[in-house]
């Protein structure tokens, strides 16, 4: 009997913390119908469905963003952003994640490179998927013009053959500002930082409310224009 109950025990453990795991990624943030709508294809942009999640085809031949959705969001939410940045320039790759966290999926860029050729590659993200893009640089540079983070920062140090973009809300209540602060010791020679007036956490994506943020004082709409124009204003 004693030996049977040290099996049960542990086993029982593990299948409790398999149960908790699977009710805490079960629940997430999703995407918006206007999110939905912007998975269309349109005269500029060309909307289509891989492996890996969306690709965002727009007039570009040269630059594309590789970009890692924030923790426990639908990758879906962030397409009206992507459309966005593509029709102005800089295609993109939205990255679907398992269970909606980047964590699970932080080499999935490796195989994306590898299937097309752009002249500049960025990779990034949003909150904990753009910390784990930066992470990605951080171990594998090569191939990479930079990395752009949305309300992001990074752990690691990035080589300075890089460029890094941060650009976050003012109104941002998820961000930790001294965790931006000490990311800035991690970030290459080539750095340039925007908090965006008005911005908040959750509007780089099409999710609603998130539990923590602050209200935004300005429309999801220009909270995004504002962003892409940064990124193409600032790329290599």
């Amino acid at each position: 009997m004693k030996k049977r109950l040290k099996w049960i025990i542990p086993l029982g453990l593990v299948l409790s913390l398999a149960v908790l795991f699977f009710v805490y990624v079960g629940i997430f943030y999703h995407a918006d119908e206007n999110a939905k709508a912007a998975l269309e294809s349109d005269g500029i942009v060309t909307v289509t469905l891989t492996d890996y999640g969306w690709f965002f085809d727009g007039p570009s031949e040269e630059d594309t963003l590789i970009f890692y959705p924030g923790a426990k969001v639908e990758a879906a939410a962030y397409a009206p952003m992507l459309k966005r940045l593509a029709s102005e320039g800089m295609d993109a790759c939205l990255v679907e994640m398992p269970f909606n966290l980047a964590v699970f999926g932080m080499n999935k860029a490796e195989g994306i490179m590898a299937s097309a050729s752009y002249e500049h590659w960025y990779i990034g993200g949003h909150s904990l998927g753009g910390a784990v893009a930066a992470n990605y640089a951080s171990a594998h540079p090569e191939g990479l013009a930079g990395v752009i983070l949305f309300a992001a920062f990074p752990t690691k140090n990035l080589d300075d053959r890089l460029l890094l973009l941060s650009i976050y809300g003012s109104e941002d209540g998820v961000l930790k500002m001294e965790k931006v602060e000490e990311g800035r010791a991690f970030a290459p020679k080539d750095y340039l930082e925007i908090p965006l007036e008005g911005g908040n956490h959750a509007q780089f994506g099409n999710y609603g409310k998130q539990s923590g943020d602050r209200e935004a004082l300005i429309p999801w709409e220009e909270q995004q224009r504002r962003a892409v124009e940064f990124v193409m204003e600032h790329k290599r």
